[in-house]
């Protein structure tokens, strides 16, 4: 890609043009979400009405910890808003007078998965208290009531309209919940309390999330079926049958790393209105009598799904513009922003992302997908930086990136790999991770590099890979194998020793590591041979390591050591410190100066 000179973005306005929305929620004809603040790594509650769109005074950034990874960390009865801070304490705000009231206080515990009870005037959520979770009713005057309890983990729990009837979801260790977990239904009696809790088992064994209640029927979505698809739970005279509901072969979902998520919500004139996931990309469908309709088909991915007796809601992105409040009328085609949908970068231009499939060779069961985002004046055969996304069962989309905006524009191409395990390819790709974690996701990260340099898209011979967290994991293993032809390599608080990070995580993820190497432990052989701390005499290019002092996942010592272990085998490795951040660098200033860092790093190695 070429054009005429470009004033690239500064790191600093990347990192500050990252602002997200999450949670939306609708009660009283007035909707509310989450925004978050990039410039004071924050986030906010914002509400729009007849009056306007404006930030609620929360007084605190709004931020649940249940898991770890958040979610649902506030809910809206009519006229009063429950949210988590922080610092895990539970706060109301009424509305009508900004009066606010701390609900609990106890310290050690993490709130998540908030969900109104309007007969009752209270809320539901899922409370952690040192790893073990229950299922939690508070009221307004801030009294806690425990409802159900024996589980290892719990999430999405809905109730129904009026009231009688409860869902939620279940998953027992080892498993993650995109990997196995369960249904549960109940009745709810006059005082409050659950009575007579089942759990309608599937018809095969698969994740389940995102259970919802229409006119006390019960809606979820399974995988099962190789799938997350859109199931109706029926009593029958033999017990519960899950019928199918003709959707696409298509996930209806992502993994749910966090509580709270809606990618399906029912109309209120009848239908539904869903989302599906192909090659990466979200699409909005409109579904009713026996028709499909795709709706905003310019947005590239579509989160919380909300509707009223006027319209769908959703929060929208877009390749070059910022998150986006979306107000659709499907009987007119009508859509409104009601919220952000700004562009992303002002006048600067914006590379959109191209969506690369790699075909599979031989003894390869699927296809490669990716997103090519091509360098502005880097030639016509540019260098590439291989992105690595997180989780690992996480995936990467074709929303906007400023970062690779940034890269971009400095002569780089950028490419992020759904290798396998990502999620949004069903059931069997997400699963075919499971004990090749440090092959599968390296091959496939090596996969895209080869085929982009057959294809004359990029300088094969000047290729970096980078990724966070378990994506900073799979750069280390690309850079320890010989035919990789990698020129060099950033680690942003990348997991170098699974064993000791095993011993050391928190309990959602305490048998994940068996579930991606395999069994056997410290000394398995898997395990032996895929960890980068005891083989960094084989880092075959220059790394470069980010480490937040504070982070409890991957602790100081492993990269520190990881770092020493590749200089005593006479390879290059240095590290940037940040004394006070943790697991994911939250501070605008330590955000710029990884970008910072990364542009002369990657500068230096690149001729």
């Amino acid at each position: 890609m070429s054009s005429a000179a470009v004033e690239p973005v500064s790191a600093r306005q990347a990192c500050q043009g990252f602002r997200q929305c999450a949670e939306l929620r609708l009660c009283g004809g007035a909707l509310f979400w989450l925004a978050s603040d990039p410039g004071r790594g924050t986030t906010s509650l914002w509400q729009s009405d007849a009056d306007g769109v404006r930030r609620l005074n929360t007084g605190s950034s709004v931020r649940s910890g249940i898991n770890g990874y958040g979610g649902g960390a506030f809910a809206v009865l009519p006229g009063w808003i429950c949210w988590v801070s922080d610092d895990q304490r539970l706060w109301s705000l009424e509305l009508a007078t900004g009066a606010q009231r701390l609900l609990v206080d106890a310290p050690g515990l993490a709130w998540g998965g908030l969900v109104p009870d309007v007969h009752r005037q209270r809320w539901l959520a899922v409370c952690e208290d040192a790893g073990r979770q229950t299922l939690m009713a508070i009221d307004r005057a801030g009294r806690t009531r425990v409802l159900h309890t024996g589980l290892d983990f719990y999430s999405a729990p809905a109730i129904s309209a009026d009231g009688s009837q409860i869902a939620w979801v279940s998953w027992q260790l080892p498993d993650m919940p995109w990997a196995r977990s369960r249904l549960w239904r109940a009745a709810v009696d006059v005082d409050g309390a659950l009575a007579g809790v089942e759990s309608p088992a599937a018809p095969a064994p698969g994740s389940v999330q995102q259970p919802q209640f229409v006119r006390s029927q019960l809606y979820v979505l399974s995988d099962h079926r190789g799938w997350w698809q859109p199931w109706q739970i029926v009593r029958g005279q033999g017990g519960w049958r899950w019928q199918a509901m003709g959707a696409a072969a298509a996930d209806h979902a992502n993994a749910p790393w966090q509580l709270a998520e809606c990618h399906r919500c029912p109309l209120p004139g009848g239908g539904w209105a869903s989302v599906c996931y192909r090659q990466g990309i979200g699409e909005l469908w409109l579904e009713r009598k026996g028709e499909a309709i795709r709706l905003a088909s310019d947005c590239t991915d579509f989160r919380s799904l909300v509707a009223d007796n006027h319209a769908l809601y959703c929060i929208a992105r877009r390749p070059d513009r910022l998150d986006a409040i979306l107000r659709i009328r499907p009987s007119s085609d009508d859509i409104t922003t009601v919220f952000g949908g700004e562009p992303a970068l002002g006048s600067s231009p914006v590379v959109l992302p191209e969506s690369i499939v790699v075909p599979p060779g031989p003894g390869e069961h699927w296809p490669l997908q990716g997103f090519l985002y091509p360098a502005i004046n880097g030639g016509d055969r540019p260098p590439l930086i291989l992105v690595a996304h997180g989780g690992p069962t996480s995936a990467a989309y074709a929303s906007f990136n400023p970062h690779c905006q940034f890269w971009c524009q400095r002569g780089f191409s950028v490419v992020e790999v759904n290798y396998t395990g990502s999620t949004g390819f069903g059931r069997a790709f997400r699963q075919a991770l499971s004990g090749q974690w440090g092959q599968a996701d390296v091959q496939d990260m090596m996969r895209m590099a080869d085929y982009l340099g057959q294809q004359g898209r990029i300088d094969r011979g000047r290729v970096f890979i980078q990724g966070r967290s378990s994506g900073g994991y799979t750069a280390l293993m690309a850079a320890m194998q010989p035919r990789a032809r990698l020129r060099g390599l950033a680690s942003l608080f990348g997991v170098t020793d699974p064993w000791r990070l095993s011993m050391a995580t928190h309990r959602f993820e305490s048998g994940y590591l068996d579930w991606l190497l395999g069994p056997g432990g410290e000394n398995g052989e898997a395990w032996q041979n895929r960890t980068p701390a005891l083989r960094a005499e084989r880092i075959g290019c220059p790394a470069l390591f980010f480490q937040g002092g504070q982070d409890r996942v991957v602790v100081p010592e492993q990269t520190r050591s990881m770092v020493s272990g590749i200089r005593q085998a006479g390879g290059q490795a240095d590290l940037v410190w940040f004394a006070n951040e943790g697991h994911g660098f939250r501070a605008l200033e330590s955000q710029v100066r990884v970008l910072e860092t990364l542009e002369h790093f990657y500068g230096s190695l690149i001729d």
